[in-house]
């Protein structure tokens, strides 16, 4: 938000009811500091670039729960934040309540989705422990770089899912911006070679890989 008269307003409300609000006023910030925040209160009117542009590249790279925030209430807004990912959308002026429950549903959703996935993942004679970090190949432990399981883990968890290398970037170093795109490309060949099973990694051509063992 960068109007600061509503952002602060927000801010203060917020935290009288028990949140702790970080406020940002440009899109960039929040790519950057997306990994720090449990949701997102997006506003469309962003002095740097559109907020529909800003959360098309957030969804690139994370799925931390976005509620739009705007003065936009047209209903090509709203169909377009949405189909680009929003958990939901508010427009302004907000009541206090309301827009309490919305954050609580939106983060809810979140949680009740990341956490039905499986801590152990077998894929045939591959299983992988998430929370031991620990890959066994036929009965067999296989000894993988820290970076390594982190891209396996990733991709296991999102299983017969399509993940953007954008994303993996972010998950793994930090920044899907700044990240050398040649790392993800040594580490994911040495990855493959460690497994031993060539298609358990599938490119998507322009886009990135899918766990599809």
């Amino acid at each position: 938000e960068d109007d600061d008269s509503v952002g602060e307003a927000l801010v203060d409300a917020l935290s009288q009811v028990g949140h702790a609000p970080v406020r940002m006023r440009r899109g960039a910030d929040l790519l950057l500091g997306h990994r720090e925040v449990d949701l997102v209160l997006l506003d469309l009117g962003l002095p740097d670039d559109d907020g529909m542009t800003i959360l098309r590249r957030l969804r690139g790279v994370s799925e931390v729960p976005v509620v739009v925030l705007t003065a936009r209430d047209d209903e090509r807004s709203v169909v377009r934040a949405l189909r680009a990912g929003a958990d939901d959308y508010v427009v302004k002026p907000a009541r206090l309540g309301e827009l309490r429950a919305r954050i609580e549903v939106a983060a809810r959703r979140r949680r009740d989705v990341s956490g039905a996935d499986d801590q152990v993942v077998e894929s045939g004679d591959i299983v992988v422990d998430l929370a031991a970090r620990r890959v066994d190949i036929a009965g067999v432990e296989i000894a993988l770089a820290p970076k390594e399981f982190e891209i396996l883990a990733h991709l296991v968890a999102r299983r017969g899912e399509a993940v953007s290398r954008q994303e993996l970037m972010d998950a793994i170093w930090g920044d899907a911006y700044v990240a050398i795109s040649r790392s993800l490309d040594v580490h994911m060949t040495s990855l493959r070679a460690k497994l031993g099973r060539p298609d358990a990694i599938a490119t998507i051509r322009g886009y990135g890989y899918r766990w599809s063992c």
